[in-house]
């Protein structure tokens, strides 16, 4: 188990649950939107929210919006080490630096000292388009091996400058050498490890090589924290995000929807129903686990024979007709709407419901 970090009142390590951070891709200078920005991933459950600090017209901004939200704020330095001092002083929960980008040991020292004097966490980051070339020369390429040492270096770097409030990140848009990279990682260092694969692409491509890669090392039990990197608004990462934690059971689903397949005995477009179903209460979902509310079973069915059934065991369900519905409540028929109503009326009713835990 590793050591305990703590960002702003966001617990990572220690047997902590895994928590979801994403990045604004907004400008972080525009003060009015990386705030808004900050908002709508903090609705949609992200726990950790990393914003990219390049001079220091943003490490102001970025000051400046760490007051108006609630969500620890992550300044991402790269290149200049008096940014990460000027966004340790703007009140930066955690900071993100490649000590291969920052210059000297003395500069580094200087990011150092100044998180020390702050009590504010250091999030070390590898990527493998920026390994160090010594690394890549002695390991004859990029490969996991190199990545896991040059995460386990830095990390060692810090703490022989008597600092060890650190968090690792070793990523690689390659599935397998990600994976095997932080099997090596793991015992080479104690601190917190932040997991994801870097670069994956869109949506359709990125959602598949982050599911594949960043659940393998969750049901390895790796990962202290968790991005996924998609080409998109990062508010989809953060729903993918939770989708992964649910499937490999380290969250309850605040919201498990079901459905049947369609067969020759369907009469209305149980597909399109079914997609606009779980697209809707995506957003619905992220309130209700921020919120603490119980998880809900949803099922959506497309017709007589299974959707009494089925609804029967979910909190709440609709079942199919010819251009008509049934809607059901904890197995029970509230009542029988047109079609085009079916997913309306499901959300109203979902939407309604203010059940909370045991």
């Amino acid at each position: 188990m590793s050591r305990i970090v703590k960002v702003g009142d966001v617990v990572i390590g220690g047997g902590a649950p895994v928590s979801i951070q994403s990045m604004t891709n907004v400008d972080t200078r525009n003060t009015e939107a990386l705030v808004r920005q900050i908002r709508e991933l903090e609705e949609a459950g992200c726990e950790i929210v990393r914003c990219a600090v390049p001079d220091m017209e943003a490490a102001e901004s970025f000051g400046r919006a760490k007051k108006l939200v609630r969500v620890p704020l992550v300044a991402d330095i790269h290149f200049d080490y008096k940014l990460a001092i000027a966004s340790i002083e703007n009140g930066a929960d955690k900071i993100r630096i490649n000590p291969g980008n920052i210059g000297s040991r003395d500069k580094v020292r200087a990011v150092v000292d100044k998180a020390k004097e702050y009590n504010v966490p250091i999030r070390v980051g590898v990527n493998s388009g920026s390994l160090e070339k010594d690394l890549i020369a002695k390991y004859g390429g990029v490969t996991a091996e190199a990545l896991a040492v040059s995460g386990a270096n830095m990390v060692r770097l810090i703490e022989d400058m008597g600092y060890d409030n650190l968090v690792v990140s070793i990523k690689s848009s390659n599935v397998r050498m990600n994976y095997d990279a932080h099997m090596k990682l793991k015992e080479l260092v104690d601190c917190p490890i932040h997991i994801g694969i870097t670069e994956s692409g869109t949506p359709k491509n990125g959602e598949l090589k982050s599911a594949v890669g960043i659940g393998a090392l969750l049901l390895a039990g790796i990962g202290d924290t968790m991005r996924v990197s998609l080409t998109a608004d990062p508010v989809a990462e953060v729903h993918f995000a939770r989708r992964i934690l649910e499937t490999v059971g380290l969250r309850d689903k605040a919201i498990e929807t079901v459905s049947c397949p369609t067969c020759g005995r369907t009469e209305i477009d149980l597909i399109g129903l079914a997609n606009e179903a779980e697209s809707r209460l995506e957003p619905i979902a992220a309130r209700r686990a921020a919120a603490g509310l119980k998880p809900l079973k949803i099922a959506v069915m497309g017709c007589a024979v299974n959707g009494p059934g089925e609804s029967r065991e979910a909190d709440y369900g609709i079942a199919g007709g010819k251009g008509e519905g049934l809607v059901f409540s904890h197995g029970e028929i509230i009542e029988k709407v047109p079609e085009d109503r079916l997913i309306d009326r499901l959300i109203e009713i979902v939407e309604a419901d203010g059940t909370v835990n045991d």
